[in-house]
């Protein structure tokens, strides 16, 4: 016999390549009720485990995965996870903990800064791991359609962290809509109280130290070399083009959701952006975007109108005055139809008709539940590793898609201008768009 390691994932696969060899032996004779078998559960590596990382590591172990190795290039903001879970091995660069632990990992999880999504995550799928990465799925187009491709291209389960996609708010409002409640949707509002971070800003000038616990090298990853300063990290990244996506991409990626899925919105024809000062490198303060839908099957012609910076639309007329408005400080949604109105918070939940009696009607006698209700976010996306049906939010037939009708948006706040787009492919027709706004340039060692 060969004196070679036989990796945990190539047993597995020899297993079922053999799998009438032998017969398997019941879990519940091996280890009594609610044993799990070592080779049921999955060995997942987190890339990014503080912030929300902190909760998604939490999150996959709750579901019922071992977390066998955990990567922060933030000492500090790791340090939490890093006990919770000590016995899981410890890394600053996902690239070491992907290439040192490939024959023991199953899945990877990527929390991480936005400029960050598509370099971990695939890295992870071409190593043949799955991967859940938080929403949204990545900072440009260029880097969604990658992962988008390479998920399909290495048959990987794929789950973003739109985690209203998996909650029961979101099938309610389908199931409502689809039995007619508003009648055909017409006009669908949504706001937020983002930005809560810094915006509308210039790059500072001040030199800075980076802290002892940061390394600002691994936390820059594919973006252009900078000095650290702390208007970028912790946290305040979120404004800066470079790292993030302003506020449509953190909250559109949740309240859009249900639209998108429930309606089947694809891309827009057109989209027309106003905000406040536009600053080269950070979102504006305040914006409005207004994406308008061409007519797809049945569903008519619609406009979808974001507001950011707590730039609120006017209360609806005949909403009861008890109701506060606005609705809901994250995000909130308003679908208006031809036969009346309703809102929810921008994970579907807290849904009601804006008509007092109507919304009584359907609390009382709501429509049948026509969508299987999600075992959540985690849980499904390790069903889907084992075997299972795709997660609802997977890479290619519905996050990627989604997020690419949210960047578009950014793309005519950025350009001072409307864009005219074409519905089938999602390129814009009427101007040229810079190509790093498309696909950024990537530092040497980084690249996709």
């Amino acid at each position: 016999m060969s004196d070679r390691k036989v990796s945990r994932r190539e047993f597995v696969g020899d297993v079922a390549a053999a799998g009438m060899a032998f017969t398997i032996v019941p879990r519940h004779v091996l280890g009594g009720r609610g044993f799990t078998a070592p080779s049921d559960t999955l060995n997942v590596a987190c890339v990014g485990v503080g912030g929300k990382g902190h909760s998604d590591v939490r999150g996959v172990a709750e579901a019922g995965a071992n977390i066998y190795a955990q990567c922060d290039v933030d000492l500090n903001a790791a340090e939490d996870n890093f006990n919770a879970f000590s016995k899981a091995k410890k890394y600053r660069d996902f690239r070491e903990m992907l290439d040192r632990e490939a024959r023991n990992i199953d899945a990877v999880t990527v929390s991480t800064p936005d400029h960050v999504h598509a370099a971990a995550a695939m890295m992870a799928m071409k190593g043949g791991k799955h991967v859940f990465c938080q929403k949204p799925l990545a900072h440009s187009l260029f880097e969604v359609r990658s992962m988008m491709q390479a998920a399909t291209r290495y048959k990987v389960a794929t789950q973003m962290g739109n985690q209203g996609h998996a909650g029961e708010g979101t099938r309610i409002l389908r199931e409502w809509y689809e039995a007619g409640v508003i009648g055909q949707v017409k006009e669908i509002h949504y706001w937020t109280n983002r930005p809560i971070w810094p915006q509308g800003i210039e790059r500072p000038l001040e030199a800075f130290n980076p802290p002892p616990y940061l390394d600002w090298n691994l936390w820059l990853g594919p973006a252009a070399d900078r000095p650290y300063a702390p208007a970028y990290a912790p946290f305040r990244w979120r404004g800066w083009w470079d790292f993030g996506v302003g506020a449509l991409g953190d909250i559109a990626p949740h309240a859009m959701d249900a639209a998108f899925w429930t309606l089947d919105l694809g891309f827009p024809a057109h989209i027309e952006a106003e905000s406040t000062r536009v600053y080269p490198e950070t979102a504006p303060k305040v914006s409005r975007i207004t994406y308008d839908f061409p007519a797809k099957g049945d569903r008519p012609a619609l406009r979808v109108i974001w507001r950011d910076g707590e730039l609120a639309p006017p209360r609806p007329v005949g909403l009861p005055p008890e109701i506060e408005w606005p609705y809901h400080d994250v995000g909130n949604q308003v679908w208006y139809g031809t036969d009346g109105a309703f809102m929810a918070d921008a994970y579907g939940d807290g849904l009601r008709h804006l008509d007092p009696r109507r919304h009584a009607e359907l609390t009382a006698s709501p429509p049948a539940p026509k969508y299987a209700r999600s075992p959540g976010v985690y849980a499904e996306w390790l069903r889907a590793c084992k075997g299972g049906e795709p997660a609802g939010s997977n890479f290619a037939g519905h996050a990627g898609p989604l997020t690419q009708m949210v960047l578009l948006g950014n793309l005519a706040l950025r350009m001072r201008q409307a864009l005219d787009i074409d519905p089938s492919t999602g390129d814009v027709t009427n101007v040229p768009v810079p190509e790093e706004w498309i696909k950024p340039k990537f530092r040497s060692g980084w690249s996709l």
